[in-house]
């Protein structure tokens, strides 16, 4: 990585407040190899540049999608300003940053992703005025795109704000003049919390965080039911995700040479080749590691004759991710006793998903599920029935461990924010996907399981829309029933 000079100017507002044009000063780095920039070069640096305004732009796909959900985000809060952040880079050490990834209520309501933007609603007696705050291109006559940090020359072009209008279909302004306008606004404004400091600390007289929560539900709500051009992006994810188990199937001998690394580089090639990146940290669990339920370190050993439990998504370049779980022997073949419990966690899932279609209750999947695992348990003496029994007090949690499912969109566990009572305890619409993802872990120090349970985690997890007249597995491209996936591992492997 090139090492020379601190930013010029800053790139976008602070929680102290951007800075003014006068303040605007070339920032040397304590060790950077120039002294500073001469009057001649700085000249030099302002002309010779080719126009390079892009004007064929068109529309990105979900424009209309995304101008309908801020209609009805308008007609729920009349005469509110509104204020939504993409949010800002974060440190990861030094000078060094994360990727960006732009906050879910902002991609949702705009299709942007950069760092710093703000969508802001302006009331009016019939609705709302629409204002997407934005960085503009780097200045060439400070020396920003050179000089910065964030220069265009240092980490590529932005779009104009000319250009943005055109993607996006709403009025672009320049971001840097948002927080003093936020400042001096008067009546009531919320402002979704957590993603950008700067933005908050405008309003933090204006807002309150009751009134800010009441903005987050009914954003996360909203997401409860996916439009077309959202279906279609799940689709992709786990079509790529799909594409990325086969990958990690055709390298499990590197991966025994190796580590469970080489499975989360395998699938995270995929993920970077097709899609955004992963839409969250992939779990390549073998062996005992499968019994850890979000197994992330990924370092351990993969060994044949042991199960590789792969929890994985691609996330799309719009940010919409699969989330899908296999459970693979190794060597390609199932023992006995891992086939047995595979086995009852596939047919746990199969009633899971059968419990899934327009008009039942969300929890009805996961209490089919449940008590399929529970049965099993009993039967095979691991605790004592009957069977309702063990589902009024929980004992199978002991080895189930999870809930069975979860909405799924642009998070992993999307509509987090959603109240209770139109979530967990809500009703199915066509148009939600969820996951269906049963699970039994025997924990390998666990002594009131034989000797030959211990060590052993099995889940099976498909993604699951919800449509007029039953269900569709979005996922069903990837083999569930144990024979299956013995037969798919052998051809991919032969």
């Amino acid at each position: 990585m090139s090492d020379e000079l601190n930013p010029a100017v800053p790139d976008s507002a602070t929680a102290e407040g951007p800075e003014t044009e006068s303040e605007e000063t070339v920032k040397q780095r304590k060790n950077g190899l120039y002294p500073g920039v001469s009057d001649e070069l700085a000249e030099n640096m302002k002309s010779g540049w080719a126009d390079t305004e892009l004007r064929d732009l068109t529309p990105i796909p979900q424009a209309a999608e995304t101008a309908r959900r801020r209609a009805a985000l308008s007609a729920r809060f009349p005469g509110e300003r509104l204020v939504v952040p993409a949010g800002n880079l974060k440190t990861r050490s030094n000078d060094t940053e994360y990727p960006f990834r732009a906050s879910v209520e902002y991609a949702y309501l705009t299709g942007d992703q950069t760092e710093d933007g703000v969508l802001v609603l302006e009331p009016t007696a019939d609705g709302h005025t629409e204002t997407i705050y934005l960085l503009p291109r780097s200045d060439r006559e400070n020396g920003e795109f050179w000089l910065s940090g964030h220069g265009e020359l240092w980490v590529g072009r932005r779009h104009s704000l000319a250009e943005s209008e055109t993607l996006y279909g709403i009025p672009a302004a320049d971001v840097r003049e948002l927080p003093d306008a936020l400042r001096e606004a008067t009546g009531p404004v919320r402002v979704v919390r957590g993603h950008d400091a700067g933005i908050e600390a405008a309003l933090t007289d204006k807002v309150t965080g009751e009134r800010d929560e009441e903005l987050r539900v009914f954003l996360s709500e909203m997401r409860l039911v996916k439009d077309a051009f959202e279906i279609g992006e799940l689709q992709k994810a786990v079509d790529s995700t799909v594409r990325g188990f086969e990958d990690v199937v055709k390298v499990l001998d590197r991966a025994e040479a190796t580590s469970e690394r080489y499975i989360e580089g395998t699938f995270f090639l995929r993920a970077r080749v097709e899609g955004n990146d992963i839409g969250y940290g992939s779990i390549c669990a073998a062996g005992p590691h499968a019994c850890t339920l979000h197994w992330v370190r990924n370092d351990g050993p993969v060994r044949s004759g042991e199960l590789l439990l792969l929890d994985a998504g691609v996330e799309t370049h719009t940010l919409y991710t699969a989330d899908v779980t296999r459970t693979l022997p190794i060597n390609g073949t199932y023992s006995e006793i891992q086939k047995r419990i595979y086995d009852a966690v596939y047919d746990a899932q199969e009633a899971g998903i059968a419990a899934v279609r327009p008009g039942a209750k969300y929890r009805d999947f996961h209490d089919a599920a449940q008590r399929v695992l529970a049965e099993r348990l009993v039967a095979w003496g691991l605790v004592e029935g009957p069977v309702e029994r063990v589902l009024e007090l929980g004992l199978q949690r002991r080895w189930t461990l999870h809930g069975t499912g979860h909405m799924l969109g642009l998070d992993v566990h999307d509509c987090a924010a959603a109240r209770t009572e139109t979530y967990v305890d809500g009703t199915l619409e066509p148009g939600m996907v969820l996951t269906v993802e049963p699970g039994l872990y025997f924990q390998a120090d666990d002594l009131t399981v034989p000797e030959e349970y211990r060590g052993i985690g099995v889940r099976i997890e498909d993604d699951i829309l919800v449509t007029e007249d039953g269900n569709r597995n979005l996922s069903a491209g990837l083999p569930r029933r144990s024979d299956e996936v013995e037969a798919w591992m052998a051809s991919l492997k032969g």
